[in-house]
């Protein structure tokens, strides 16, 4: 979150796993539920109801606006950041990041969700929030992720940024992104999730919990018998040898070009990848793409004279 004039900008990276602000990560799992909690941690009121956020994580949609859980998970990121300032009330302008192949076609659409409500109340774990959300900006998600970066990329780059529903790709010139040569493809971490799964289905007739397989994902291990987690192993290895196909796919060469790698995925790469070292950088913070809409939200509002 920046302070900026008389108000706030929030970046919000609304991710198929994780919804992260500058500083905060929250699994995406919501449930509405059908009376008030006992607890209140991670439960957020809002017209009327309320919902319990943090378990599991959202299906894959493909337009972000298709229900209401992102404008929720908007409001409870909201008061996670002014949580962190004791701060209750205030005029926010919200930053958000679309794929950079959707943002032309997605980019009013998703705004527009944003700002279906001027003045919002809310409670999150107990606490009311008045809130006036003032504008919103959308800029390209994984590029914002290396704006600390962006003074190193001359010449040519690739930008890999692998969420849990999507993998992005773009070359990026002299620190410019090349709009024609960007993409997306639904191979994010979840699908490395679900072959880890059949893989312990088929070959040992083992039903395995998911937080086991992201506990070998984030960390490279996981408490459990060597013979199911060298079969672990061998699924998620299968899969970061198929992100860098997918590179290759889109003309990725590590002679030509260095390679930046951002996202949840990226422990993945940096545990089971086989990669040059010295020329792939994996960016471990989860949070930048929100702290980079931030970055851009600035400099856009300065140049407008706002």
């Amino acid at each position: 979150m920046k302070r900026y004039n008389n108000f706030l900008i929030v970046g919000i990276d609304h991710g198929y796993g994780n919804i992260k602000t500058a500083n905060t990560v929250t699994p995406t799992g919501i449930t509405k539920l059908d009376a008030a909690p006992t607890f209140t941690k991670n439960t957020l009121y809002y017209d009327g109801s309320y919902y319990l956020i943090g378990e599991g994580h959202k299906e894959y949609l493909p337009d972000k606006w298709q229900d209401n859980d992102n404008y929720l998970f908007t409001l409870m990121g909201i008061a996670r950041e002014l949580k962190r300032e004791c701060i209750t009330s205030a005029d926010v302008h919200l930053v958000v990041g679309l794929p950079l192949t959707w943002v032309n076609r997605q980019r009013e659409d998703f705004r527009k969700y944003m700002l279906q409500h001027e003045s919002v109340d809310f409670k999150y774990e107990d606490k009311l929030y008045s809130v006036r959300i003032i504008g919103c900006s959308v800029f390209p998600q994984g590029y914002a992720a290396v704006v600390p970066y962006l003074k190193d990329m001359t010449g040519l780059n690739m930008l890999a940024d692998i969420g849990n529903g999507t993998v992005n790709i773009m070359k990026i010139n002299n620190r410019k992104p090349i709009t024609t040569q960007s993409y997306t493809e639904k191979m994010g971490v979840n699908q490395c999730v679900k072959a880890a799964s059949n893989a312990m289905m088929n070959k040992l007739s083992v039903t395995v919990d998911e937080t086991i397989i992201q506990s070998m994902i984030r960390y490279g291990k996981a408490d459990i018998d060597s013979e199911y987690a060298e079969v672990l192993r061998q699924a998620i290895s299968d899969y970061a040898d198929g992100i860098f196909s997918l590179l290759r796919k889109y003309e990725y060469d590590p002679k030509m070009m260095r390679l930046y790698i951002t996202g949840g995925g990226g422990k993945l790469i940096e545990n089971f990848g086989t990669y040059e070292h010295d020329r792939v950088t994996i960016i471990g913070d989860i949070c930048a793409s929100a702290k980079g809409y931030e970055e851009f939200a600035v400099a856009q509002l300065r140049r407008e004279g706002k």
